[in-house]
């Protein structure tokens, strides 16, 4: 039977779950976590699976996804033990920048804190729990759309204290789509403003931050480590040209006649006719 290909999809579980055409890419969560990288940012061009592999990761490790092993037993993930135990074990931070394409500073500044209220609003219930004091409690209210910018530059940084108190586990923190607000920045003239809020924002987050376990970022250019990367020394760059995960992003020449194979198109094309994007 030909699977569903669900045009737009990028949800791993609603992928899964309605059985439709999926590539294996969860080897991905091997190679990055034996890599053991602090901070990894992976660039790719658009319609690489960047954002569906960013949520298989989220998926996979989250706690709040515990129940979500069963999407992963037929994959290749879930041939190791030690992966097996990872599944639904870790606090996760997600955030995706995908939406932010404002034309001033002020609009997308705006829409960066209202993701960081958005992700304080999903994890209230922290919040009453006894691992928080008062002070935490007054910060955590405090997060709303009229913070200041020092405020919020500590807002990930903070949370990841207070899930990791919570839950007794540092956390992973994933970002999907880091460079398109820096991308309309430069096209509108506000690139100065924009980064400098975004270079404190980062290093709060991905640089002087004792609570995360990892991070991953994705993006579709790789950003001048000058402008908002310059204080994290601990920054793992992957690009198209990279070794790494070279097989993870994209189809492979392998993955395409496969697929080929397994929906009974083999016949239509020979190996010459097709293009392989890596």
């Amino acid at each position: 039977m030909k699977s569903v290909i669900s045009i737009g999809n990028q949800d791993f579980i609603s992928i899964r779950k309605n059985n439709c055409f999926y590539i294996d890419k969860t080897d991905f969560i091997r190679e990055w976590w034996d890599n053991q990288d602090s901070v990894t940012l992976i660039t790719r061009p658009r319609r690489f699976g960047k954002t569906l592999n960013m949520s298989m990761v989220e998926y996979f490790f989250s706690v709040n996804h515990s129940e979500c092993s069963k999407y992963f037993e037929d994959l290749v993930i879930w041939k190791e033990e030690r992966f097996r135990k990872l599944q639904g074990t870790y606090p996760v931070i997600s955030l995706s920048f995908a939406d932010i394409k404002a034309t001033t500073y002020e609009t997308a500044r705006r829409a960066v804190i209202r993701k960081l209220v958005k992700l304080y609003s999903t994890f209230e219930f922290v919040k009453s729990s006894k691992v928080l004091n008062e002070k935490d409690r007054a910060y955590f209210d405090s997060v709303e759309e009229n913070m200041s910018d020092d405020a919020a530059a500590v807002a990930v940084n903070y949370l990841s204290d207070y899930l990791s108190r919570y839950y007794g586990k540092k956390v992973i923190i994933l970002l999907d789509e880091y460079d398109t607000p820096l991308q309309e920045s430069y096209i509108h003239g506000y690139w100065e403003n924009l980064t400098a809020f975004i270079r404190s924002l980062f290093n709060s987050t991905f640089k002087t931050n004792p609570y995360m376990e990892r991070g991953l970022l994705t993006g579709i250019t790789r950003v001048s480590k000058e402008s908002i990367f310059s204080d994290l020394n601990n920054l793992e760059v992957v690009t198209t040209t990279s070794e790494k995960y070279s097989g993870s992003f994209g189809f492979t020449e392998e993955e395409v006649f496969h697929a080929l194979e397994e929906n009974g198109l083999s016949y239509c094309v020979s190996k010459k006719d097709v293009v392989i994007f890596l």
